[in-house]
Formats: structure tokens, sequence, C-alpha cells
């Protein structure tokens, strides 16, 4: 099996393991993206019991420089999202 899972490889998963065509198994993967997705961009937080909890960090206003030309510049303050993994996925990655 393939170190990495990407989107079309989670999508073949579930239509494998579920029986469903790989459009349907598309449409559910897609569903749940875009509930992450809405739920973060209003501020809200995803958790997944034994898995982890993403949430919306802020980043305040900040000074910095600019590499290429050293001058001093202020970053703008911005919203990122963060993963915090439980502690179950924390120990099966460890096992």
């Amino acid at each position: 099996m393939s170190k990495i899972l990407n989107k079309k490889l989670l999508t073949d998963r579930i239509a494998e393991e579920f029986e469903k065509t790989k459009k349907e198994s598309g449409e559910i993967v897609n569903f749940i993206l875009d509930e992450f997705t809405g739920m973060l961009a209003e501020g809200g937080t995803v958790e997944m019991s034994g898995f982890g909890k993403f949430e919306v960090r802020h980043r305040p206003e900040r000074p910095g420089i600019n590499p290429a030309t050293k001058e001093r510049i202020t970053i703008k303050a911005s919203n990122t999202p963060a993963f915090r993994a439980a502690k179950a996925l924390r120990d099966a990655v460890n096992e």
C-alpha cells in the first residue's frame, strides 16, 4: 500500500470497502471535506474522537523583514487551520 493517502486513493478505498461506485464514494469524500471546510471557515472546530481536532488559530499582526530587500514589513493578521492529534492517534503512530 502507498505511504501517501490522497483524495483519489481514499475515494478508491471507500468504493472498494463499501461496494460503492467511485463516483458515489467521491461524492462522500467531497461532502465530508466540504463539511470540514465550512465548519472551519465559520470559525468552528471539527473533533473526531480517537483521531484529533481541527481548529482555526488566529495569528495576530506582527513585524517581519522582507528577506530579499531586508526592509521591515508588517505581516497581516490571519487565521490558519491547525490539527491536534488525539492520544489514540499519537499512540498508534508510536507503536
